[in-house]
Parts: C-alpha cells; sequence; structure tokens
C-alpha cells in the first residue's frame, strides 16, 4: 500500500523493527545505500532484521535508482526541518516516505526532491532529542493507514473481544 524508503539507515535493530512495521502495515521497505551494516544471512539474523519474508524489501544501490523502481509515487520527507506535522498530510496508497540516516536525517539532495508542501515533521516538545528512526516510522505509516481505513488488515472480531471485556459501547 505504501512505500517505506530508508536512506542509508545506519542501526541494524531500527532496519529490523522498521521490517516488522512494513509487514503488518503491508508497506514495501526500500534501503538505499551505503547501509550501516551487511546483509548477509547470518549479520541478518544476528541483528534482529530475519523479518524479510514477512515484508517486501528492496536494496538500492542509490537513491536514483530507488526514485526510478518508485515510478510516479508521490514522495513525502520526514524530517525535523518539516514545514507541516505529518499528521496534516493526506496520504494516498502508493506514497512514498522518505526518512534518513540516524545520525544524519535525509541528505540535500533528498529533501530537494519533495516538494515543501509534503516536507513533513514530527511535533515534539523543545529542546529534545529527535524520535528513534523506527518510531517515527510507525508514526508515520500508521497514520498513512489509518487514512486509508487500515486497507487490508485484518478485521476485528467484535464478538470475540466483547467476550475479553474488550468492546467499548
Amino acid at each position: 500500500m505504501f512505500h517505506i524508503v530508508l536512506i542509508q539507515p545506519e542501526i541494524p535493530p531500527n532496519t529490523g523493527n522498521i521490517i516488522r512495521l512494513a509487514a503488518n502495515a503491508g508497506a514495501t521497505l526500500h534501503l538505499v545505500k551505503p547501509l550501516g551494516f551487511e546483509l548477509t544471512a547470518r549479520a541478518v539474523r544476528r541483528a534482529g532484521l530475519d523479518y524479510e519474508e514477512l515484508a517486501p524489501v528492496r536494496v538500492h544501490a542509490r537513491l536514483d535508482a530507488c526514485l526510478e523502481a518508485l515510478g510516479s509515487a508521490r514522495l513525502f520527507s520526514i524530517e525535523t526541518s518539516g514545514t507541516h506535522p505529518y499528521s496534516d498530510a493526506r496520504f494516498q496508497p502508493g506514497d512514498a516516505l522518505l526518512f534518513g540516516a540516524e545520525t544524519r536525517g535525509l541528505t540535500t539532495l533528498a529533501l530537494a526532491l519533495v516538494p515543501p508542501e509534503r516536507q513533513l515533521m514530527i511535533p515534539m516538545r523543545a529542546g529534545n532529542r529527535s524520535l528513534n528512526l523506527a518510531n517515527a516510522v510507525a508514526l508515520v505509516i500508521y497514520e498513512a493507514w489509518r487514512q486509508n481505513d487500515f486497507a487490508g488488515a485484518r478485521p476485528v472480531d467484535i464478538a470475540a473481544a466483547s467476550l475479553h471485556g474488550n468492546r467499548r459501547d
């Protein structure tokens, strides 16, 4: 439904968590090299990146190769310098959400590819460090999915939920 693009991710457990997020939200994950970790079978298992069978993960040598694979997808950047809260965006199936490296954020080149009205930020209290990358991706991908009525989600079994006291009337 959506594309999550990690440009030069550095921390393997973040990417592992994002693979799981992509699987649960029905998104495709795109990793743009250079990566801060190896993708060998052994390194992937050790780093907790072994969810690839759950979600499509595509690795691209360069940003331009990733953009070519995305075709006509609308690009949204999520960066501390963004000018619009992510919750104000109106997401559509097929949109691509761009996130930068944990220690550097998005490159100037990547930001230049995104129209100003789609340069998003996550509101935070002044003086705090930015959110963990996996948490930032979770906020935005679930908002995008929510706006699209959680298309493809497992139906909620109301009768079963009421048996367990989870139903709200």
